[in-house]
């Protein structure tokens, strides 16, 4: 994979569409808004306790979260309505 957060985002809806958990995402995203910020100051903390394997992972995730712009783009794929 890219260093490329996107590039994360086809696997991340795979995992949530098989959970049945796509709506839920996408809500949480829209509805969280400014307190997205604090989630991925959680993961960054987190950081430290999970496997180097999934480090880029997590990494990717707290920068989505960070960036409203990207978050509600995300959201909105998850809702299939990709812009």
């Amino acid at each position: 994979m890219t260093d490329s957060p996107r590039a994360y985002w086809p696997l991340w809806i795979d995992s949530l569409r098989k959970q049945g958990l796509t709506e839920l995402a996408a809500w949480f995203l829209e509805a969280a808004g400014p307190l997205n910020i604090l989630g991925a100051q959680v993961l960054y903390l987190g950081q430290p306790f999970i496997s180097s394997t999934a480090y880029r992972g997590w990494q990717a995730l707290a920068n989505l979260l960070e960036q409203e712009d990207e978050a509600r783009a995300f959201a909105t794929l998850l809702k299939g309505n990709p812009k």
